[in-house]
């Protein structure tokens, strides 16, 4: 999706970094007093989703940039840490939780970055494995076309040796890290699906040829991968989509490579059903046989979801034995009838992403 205008708080309008971007962009750019205005703008707009994707507002973080993932007790969580660049998507997916997890959804920049940069100063300093990563509430990616983030990011992390970046996207802007001293400690990750809910469901997103191309590219520059089958969707002769993108996976980047590889299912508020109805009138994903979960989400039958797991997995560790293959926000009845084991059998899923990333990224494990 295109942007049509740029809106910039008052209190950041002269910093370097709104500078640069204005400079890049060459949109109609206006200066806001107070940042109620460019969310009531969007709120007001008969669609304020759309409303949302065609305007950025250049502004500053005035809470924390390193959050918790925001998880659930119920399920077990990886105990990411979120870096909080900014919020929203420009990509327009069916299926996306930020649709109605952000009120108004606004695409917002961060641009005080001295903030960020000290609170990783603090983050690096406690010598502990951490990871984090940028893709919580936006995609990692999007903001390569107008900012210098990654050229700010990737060195930084490349200078420690406790805590890796992953920068997770369904684009290929990647560019901008070719020529970054990386050192092993930024994970380029992408998000992967069927070519059929790709070209349906993931509007304005890159196709699943071009990102694996690029993740072969950015395997080439030295960088370690990921990637995350997250949300899959159950549909009629889906079971062979999926294979085969495992397969292509495989055929295209080094199972070597590869940090982790996650596995979700379609998983949502039960605000969104009316999001998808009005915005995706054509889509199916929301009549699929769901229940609703111990999170107050809805979520696929327990059997259909297992049933999903146990095949893809099969598929993964026959290609690629020793790649760390996890769930997102499942229960231990899940983990051991898909892969045999419970993450506590291991020392918890935070140890086992933490051990994966010592191994393929070179991290101190004190």
């Amino acid at each position: 999706m295109s942007l049509l205008k740029l809106y910039i708080d008052k209190e950041v309008a002269d910093s370097p970094e709104v500078v640069s971007i204005k400079s890049r962009l060459n949109l109609p750019s206006e200066t806001v007093q107070d940042a109620r205005e460019v969310f009531e703008l969007v709120s007001s707009a008969e669609d304020p989703v759309k409303k949302g994707k065609e305007i950025l507002f250049l502004t500053q973080n005035k809470g924390p940039f390193i959050r918790p993932c925001p998880g659930t007790r119920y399920y077990t969580c990886c105990d990411y840490k979120i870096l909080h660049i900014g919020t929203f998507c420009t990509m327009d997916c069916s299926y996306c939780i930020l649709q109605s997890y952000f009120h108004p959804p606004v695409l917002q920049y961060f641009v005080n970055h001295d903030d960020l940069l000290s609170e990783l100063d603090r983050l690096f300093q406690k010598k502990s494995v951490r990871r984090v990563g940028t893709g919580e509430f936006t995609d990692s990616m999007i903001w390569e076309r107008w900012t210098d983030l990654s050229s700010l990011l990737v060195p930084k992390f490349a200078g420690q040796s406790s805590a890796v970046l992953e920068l997770k996207t369904k684009t290929i802007a990647i560019k901008g890290l070719k020529n970054l001293d990386h050192n092993r400690k930024t994970i380029v990750s992408w998000s992967l699906n069927t070519n059929g809910i790709i070209s349906n469901e993931e509007r304005h997103t890159t196709s699943l040829s071009e990102r694996l191309k690029a993740a072969a590219k950015c395997e080439s520059w030295g960088y370690p991968l990921a990637f995350h089958f997250d949300p899959m969707i159950i549909y009629e002769g889906c079971e062979e989509d999926y294979r085969q993108v495992v397969i292509k996976l495989f055929s295209t980047v080094s199972p070597e490579n590869i940090v982790w590889i996650s596995l979700g299912t379609f998983r949502f508020m039960p605000s969104l059903k009316q999001v998808v109805q009005k915005r995706f009138p054509d889509s199916k994903i929301i009549y699929g046989e769901f229940i609703s979960g111990l999170d107050n989400k809805m979520r696929y039958f327990k059997p259909l979801r297992i049933d999903l797991y146990q095949k893809m997995a099969s598929w993964i560790k026959e290609a690629a034995p020793n790649v760390l293959v996890y769930f997102c926000m499942e229960d231990d009845e899940v983990w051991e009838k898909s892969l045999g084991f419970i993450p506590s059998d291991r020392g918890g899923l935070p140890l086992m992403l933490d051990k994966s990333a010592m191994r393929h990224c070179g991290l101190d494990s004190t």
